[in-house]
C-alpha cells in the first residue's frame, strides 16, 4: 500500500474536510447514484461495486475491493473521498450501515427498465417506484446548509431572476410563479437572449437561479454567470455539482435522478428532483416570509376562488 493511500485510509473519525459531516447511508446511495455518471470509469466501478453489494464490500479491505473492481488502491480511496468520506475506513462503516437498513426492509424489486411491451400496471408500478426512489434520493442528498443559504437570499431579494430551458423551464416557471404568489418579484426567462439582457440589471441584493440538470447547458451557464459578475446572489439547481455551472453558484442544490432508459429519458426524471427543491425553497422562503406571504396568499385565493366556482344562470 502507498503512503498516500495510507495516509488518507488511517483517517479517523466520520467528518469530511473542513468540518462537513459525511453522508448518512441512505445519503451514501444517493449520492452513488449521482455521482457515477461524471466519474471516471474505473472510480465508476469502484461506485457500482459498493452501490450494487454494501455487505459484501463492506467486508473487504481496501485491497480486496481494489481487486474486486479491477482498480488500485489510490482509486478506491480517490472515490470514497469523492462520495464524501476521509478514506476508505469510513466509508465501510456507511456501507455497514446501509446493508442493515436494507436488510430490515427492502425496495420492492422492481426496476425502471419499461418495455415497449409491458402492461399499463407494469409501467404504473415502475415509474412510481423510480419516482418515489428519485425523491428519496434527492432528500437525503441535499444541503440543508445550501439549501438555507438560498432561502435567505430570496427571503430578502430584491428580485429573482430564474434561467431554464426544456423540461428545466417548466421547472423554473412553477419556482416564480410561486414567489409572485407571495408577493416577490421573479422571472422564470427560457429564451437566452432575454435571459442575458436581464441578468446585466441585476447586482447585490439580488437573486439569480440556475435550474440545470447536466449543469453544462450553456443558455443557463451564460445569464448565471452575468447575474454573478453583476454582484447577484446566485444558486444552481443540478444533477451535477461538479459541472460548469458550479464556478459560478454561491449556493448549489444537488439533485438526483432515477437510471436513464430509452422509453424514460433524463428530462422526466430530473424534473422530478427540482421540483421538490423548489418546493423546499418556497415553504422555506413563506416560513422566513410569513407575516407578508400569508396575506398575499389569501388574496391571491380569493382573486381566483369565482374561478373555481360553478357559474350560476
Amino acid at each position: 500500500m502507498t503512503n498516500d493511500v495510507k495516509e488518507i485510509f488511517s483517517s479517523r473519525g466520520t467528518g469530511r474536510p473542513g468540518g462537513e459531516t459525511a453522508p448518512a447511508p441512505a445519503a451514501l446511495a444517493a449520492k452513488v447514484r449521482t455521482l457515477a455518471p461524471s466519474m471516471t470509469r474505473s472510480m465508476q466501478r469502484v461506485a457500482e461495486a459498493v452501490a450494487g453489494d454494501p455487505a459484501g464490500c463492506a467486508a473487504l479491505t481496501v485491497t480486496g475491493l481494489a481487486e474486486l473492481t479491477g482498480t488500485s488502491e489510490a482509486t478506491v480511496v480517490r472515490t470514497a473521498r469523492l462520495l464524501g468520506y476521509p478514506g476508505y475506513r469510513d466509508l465501510r462503516l456507511a456501507l455497514a450501515g446501509l446493508a442493515a437498513q436494507q436488510q430490515s426492509g427492502r425496495a420492492p424489486s422492481v426496476t425502471a427498465d419499461i418495455a415497449v411491451d409491458d402492461p399499463l400496471a407494469d409501467v404504473v408500478a415502475k415509474l412510481a417506484h423510480d419516482e418515489q426512489q428519485t425523491l428519496a434520493d434527492t432528500a437525503a442528498g441535499l444541503d440543508t446548509v445550501q439549501l438555507g443559504a438560498a432561502v435567505t437570499a430570496l427571503a430578502a431579494a430584491r428580485r429573482t431572476d430564474i434561467y431554464g430551458v426544456g423540461a428545466s423551464g417548466l421547472v423554473a416557471q412553477d419556482l416564480a410563479q410561486k414567489l409572485l404568489r407571495i408577493g416577490l418579484i421573479a422571472h422564470a426567462h427560457s429564451d437566452p437572449h432575454l435571459a442575458v439582457t436581464n441578468a446585466v440589471q441585476l447586482r447585490s441584493g439580488d437573486v439569480a437561479i440556475a435550474i440545470t440538470h447536466s449543469g453544462s447547458t450553456g443558455d443557463v451557464i451564460e445569464p448565471l454567470r452575468v447575474a454573478f459578475d453583476h454582484g447577484a446572489t446566485t444558486v444552481a439547481i443540478t444533477g451535477r455539482p461538479d459541472g460548469p455551472v458550479s464556478q459560478y453558484a454561491d449556493h448549489i442544490l444537488t439533485t438526483s435522478t432515477a437510471r436513464e432508459s430509452e422509453l424514460r429519458p433524463a428530462a422526466m426524471s430530473s424534473r422530478t428532483s427540482q421540483l421538490l427543491v423548489v418546493d423546499c425553497l418556497f415553504t422555506g422562503v413563506t416560513q422566513r416570509t410569513y407575516e407578508t406571504a400569508a396575506p398575499a396568499l389569501s388574496a391571491s385565493y380569493e382573486a381566483l376562488a369565482h374561478r373555481h366556482s360553478p357559474r350560476t344562470r
